[in-house]
């Protein structure tokens, strides 16, 4: 990549459309778009119809539509940016694109490109391009608003804060090394110990987040785990709306895991139906329950099924899916609508909700605990941390910190809150990211 060259690519969805937008950024930018227009440039950030025309073929007309402007350093990358808002059909697409491939000084942009030259040119932070990325992938409203918090900056302006805050205390311990002889202020090194302290107690409680932000990034994973005919793919069919697990009287019927994705009152879930856990009969049943029993160890959260009818029974319910319930686990008692009498409000200390799956009854009081569930695990209205890129940084920082503050020595301290200030800064890319920058940059879509 060269920030000499100038760049353009379709920046909205691919096939048919009533609009397509294409989107120029560099310094031939505006020349490009007086090529096409045969026209002086407009207005800036005023939308003007503009006749395209191709400029190898005696200004023949390509389409009519609207160009805009963007001067720099008024734009999103911060360089000149043109934006053609055209006709969405494939052919009108080809022939632009086609057309400003001949224009000298122009060549398709890859992916992210327009992104990391916005980064390039400080008009955001690496938290806030990895906020936007989220953006542009979320598919839950949960999942939106939390990116774009990340994408406005405010989890980078809370590292920055950090990051400030360190460089004082370096500055304090940087001091008592220089001017130890000068009339200077007593215990510098209390005062940069105290400010290191009081960073470290905090990322410490930014890192106490059981992994919420994560969760919701990615999505709650949630495996449906029971006995075999406890009605575990019914459950998840009416989950989804739809056929999505093949049900049967036939004890075993499911043998390999199938996922499916919900978005359960604006947060994203996975929730897998796995093989009934039993005495396996042959090999391949015996494969089903062993990648039941591994989903269920790595999911966020369970929903145990069992079969209400089998309270009664003489072996009660099932001993291996008892063994399973924990504090992170939902308790279901399917066939309710065919059982008589009462039935237990707990299983194993946990909150039993009566369910048939197959007629709908309880079905509105696991959703709400289900969503109630997604919430407690999720993030809520601040931000939180969403990779583990962070994590390891800021895991990183408090050792750094953690060192400093038990430093005897100024120069020790210095050195160790410069290595924590280094940290915070690599999370938001104000220092030594270069390694960093195409993997981060490669998530984003061409266009963006």
């Amino acid at each position: 990549m060269s920030l000499a060259d100038t760049i353009f690519a379709l920046a909205s969805g691919a096939g048919r459309a009533g609009i397509a937008v294409i989107r120029l950024s560099g310094p031939s930018s505006g020349a490009a778009l007086q090529s096409l227009s045969g026209a002086d440039l407009p207005q800036p950030r005023q939308a003007t119809r503009t006749s395209f025309q191709d400029p190898d073929n005696n200004m023949s007309t390509l389409d009519d539509g609207l160009a805009l402007w963007f001067p720099a350093p008024a734009s999103f990358t911060g360089e000149d940016v043109v934006e053609l808002h055209i006709h969405g059909g494939p052919a009108v697409i080809e022939a632009i694109l086609s057309a400003l491939s001949t224009v000298e000084g122009l060549r398709p942009a890859e992916a992210g490109e327009f992104s990391r030259r916005a980064f390039e040119n400080d008009k955001f932070d690496l938290t806030a391009a990895e906020g936007l990325a989220d953006l542009i992938d979320a598919e839950t409203e949960a999942q939106r608003r939390q990116a774009q918090r990340q994408s406005r900056g405010e989890l980078g302006r809370l590292y920055d804060s950090w990051r400030l805050r360190l460089i004082r205390a370096q500055a304090l311990s940087e001091a008592d090394i220089d001017f130890s002889d000068e009339d200077i202020p007593d215990d510098l090194l209390g005062e940069a110990q105290a400010i290191a302290i009081d960073i470290d107690k905090e990322i410490a409680a930014h890192l106490d987040d059981a992994r919420r932000g994560e969760r919701l990034r990615s999505g709650l994973y949630v495996a449906i785990v029971g006995p075999p005919n406890a009605g575990k793919s019914s459950l998840l069919n009416r989950l989804a709306k739809r056929d999505a697990a093949i049900v049967s009287d036939i004890a075993g019927t499911t043998r390999d895991v199938i996922d499916v994705h919900l978005d359960l009152g604006g947060y994203p879930l996975i929730v897998c139906d796995t093989a009934g856990l039993r005495e396996a009969r042959d090999s391949i049943e015996s494969e089903g329950v062993r990648r039941a029993r591994e989903r269920a160890g790595d999911a966020d959260m369970k929903l145990a099924v069992f079969d209400a009818t089998e309270l009664g029974a003489e072996n009660g319910l099932d001993p291996l899916t008892l063994g399973l319930i924990d504090a992170g686990t939902l308790v279901v008692l399917n066939k309710a609508d065919v059982v008589m009498g009462p039935l237990p409000e707990t299983i194993n200390a946990r909150p039993a909700i009566p369910l048939s799956a197959k007629t709908g009854i309880g079905f509105d009081a696991l959703l709400v605990a289900l969503q109630d569930a997604a919430a407690d695990r999720m993030w809520g209205e601040s931000s939180g941390l969403t990779r583990q890129r962070h994590r390891v940084g800021l895991t990183a920082c408090r050792q750094s910190l953690q060192r400093a503050s038990t430093a005897g020595e100024a120069e020790l301290m210095g050195e160790d809150l410069r290595l924590a200030s280094r940290e915070l800064g690599r999370i938001t890319g104000r220092v030594d990211v270069e390694d960093l920058l195409d993997v981060i940059f490669s998530e984003f879509c061409i266009g963006k």
